[in-house]
């Protein structure tokens, strides 16, 4: 039987403070660089942006083992402004939570943090030229950032990552089972992780090998109950 796990060498890997690897690849290439610049970086902040699962969360995990940065979820903007509890900050899904008193909570975090000699972390689905930002001061700020996108994973980058994540738990794929799931899965890593957590338990409890048969029972069932769009029309 050939090995498919070959296709992981294509790509640099980069630990990540999960203990995983990281692959870089051209999706990725220009967020990573920029991880890899700090702290040189010309702003104060960064954001990495792009669609759901496609490893924004990942890179900002590489920062924080890099900088210690802290955590703060969006939904501390809306409270009652506090000092940042670090020089680095990462903050997640910023688009996602814009209003009023969270744009008012993220200047004064930016404005703190750059004359700490600190540094911002953003990440969001958008870039911020396209965030519907009110306060005119925040816009300027985020304007002035360093931005990256972050393109969903292509074929080849999801092909690598299956065979990481199989052999991550000693689980010996073929060529063709590859090749098979990546022409009918969602292109993201959250998908890919779910599908070979899946395929691993299916296949302990009939004490079966990962075949095609077996990834398609997945995808079809899976496809079915509604949980994530596996199979792409």
């Amino acid at each position: 039987m050939t090995e498919a796990g070959q296709l992981v060498l294509q790509f640099d890997h980069r630990p990540a403070m999960t203990g995983e690897d990281f692959l870089v690849a051209p999706n990725n290439m220009d967020a990573v660089a920029w991880i890899d610049r700090w702290p040189a970086w010309p702003s104060p902040a960064l954001c990495l942006y792009g669609p759901g699962g496609c490893g924004k969360t990942h890179l900002s995990e590489v920062f924080r083992s890099r900088s210690g940065a802290h955590h703060l979820p969006v939904s501390r903007l809306t409270e009652t402004y506090q000092p940042p509890p670090a020089r680095f900050v990462v903050v997640e899904d910023v688009d996602q939570g814009l209003s009023e008193d969270s744009e008012e909570g993220l200047f004064h975090l930016y404005n703190d943090l750059s004359a700490l000699g600190g540094n911002l972390l953003l990440t969001s689905l958008s870039p911020p030229s396209r965030w519907a930002i009110r306060l005119a001061d925040l816009r300027s700020r985020m304007g002035a950032a360093n931005v990256a996108e972050i393109l969903p994973p292509d074929d080849t980058l999801i092909a690598a990552v299956l065979v990481k994540l199989f052999q991550d738990r000693q689980l010996r794929i073929s060529q063709d089972v590859i090749a098979f799931t990546v022409k009918r899965m969602e292109r993201s890593f959250d998908a890919a992780r779910n599908l070979v957590e899946r395929a691993d338990r299916l296949g302990l409890s009939e004490k079966k090998a990962i075949t095609v048969p077996l990834i398609k029972r997945i995808l079809e069932v899976s496809s079915i109950e509604g949980e994530e769009k596996w199979i792409w029309d």
